[in-house]
């Protein structure tokens, strides 16, 4: 059977302190899994000087700890100068680094809120899955964790509303922040994407549910941290008018052109 390879990408931005942390863990996991093979592309998002250069030593510690262990995993360091978002630092990440043996394309937040060794045990199912999306799902069932504030949790819950209302995808949890996605399905619909912040998950599960991909969601473990970059009151309707605009581009498409 062949390796089963994955590119991670991990957009960050300021988040020098909650990066190290969870890099660490990450890397002690993936000293413990030979197999699927991956790769982590962190994107800096335009993060200021002091902490790019906390970032970048994340990164080279977590690189220093698999390479002492002998792991077959590792990581890449990418920056942008001009802060442009997660769905763009996604997207570029994907185009710039991700590696043509790939069978998978995945994505992760940087700020561990999803615990390492949830990334490694639902990737630990991509061997074989038929499915072409795997994404990860807040939801309290098959003895999952979840811990979540009160408004984030209703904000969750009437953002997930207003998505399967206007794209019928049949998804619990379009925004998690944890998703894997076959890696020739992306390839197929990379040149269409255009969201660059949030709602780059919803236009992926679209464009790739209109196309055929079939897709499955594994509950995960997931801990809220703080310092959230999303402002109250205001994010939330900026995300609805988002999700409208979106919601017309793609109705409005012709087939193959969205």
């Amino acid at each position: 059977m062949s390796v089963v390879r994955v590119t991670t990408v991990m957009p960050t931005f300021n988040e020098g302190g909650r990066l190290r942390d969870f890099l660490d863990n990450w890397a002690t996991e993936a000293c413990a899994h030979a197999a699927p093979v991956v790769t982590v592309v962190v994107v800096d998002d335009g993060s200021s000087p002091q902490e790019e250069a906390r970032q970048r030593a994340a990164v080279n510690a977590a690189t220093a700890q698999l390479h002492a262990a002998g792991a077959p995993h590792r990581m890449v360091y990418l920056r942008v100068e001009r802060n442009q978002g997660k769905g763009a630092s996604i997207r570029w990440g994907w185009s710039q680094a991700a590696d043509a043996a790939s069978t998978w394309w995945s994505f992760i937040d940087a700020d561990g809120a999803v615990p390492a060794p949830e990334f490694w045990r639902v990737a630990s199912m991509l061997c074989g899955n038929p499915a072409d999306i795997v994404c990860g799902s807040r939801v309290l069932m098959a003895g999952r964790s979840v811990s979540r504030s009160f408004f984030r949790r209703a904000q969750g819950r009437a953002f997930a509303a207003c998505v399967e209302k206007l794209f019928h995808l049949g998804f619990y949890d379009t925004q998690c922040g944890m998703k894997f996605f076959r890696a020739s399905a992306v390839r197929s619909v990379l040149p269409k994407l255009q969201e660059d912040r949030w709602l780059l998950d919803i236009e992926l599960l679209a464009l790739l549910t209109r196309a055929g991909a079939s897709a499955v969601e594994v509950p995960i473990d997931c801990h809220e941290r703080g310092g959230s970059s999303l402002v109250f009151g205001i994010d939330p309707i900026r995300m609805l008018v988002r999700l409208a605009r979106l919601h017309r581009r793609l109705r409005d498409a012709p087939p193959g052109r969205a």
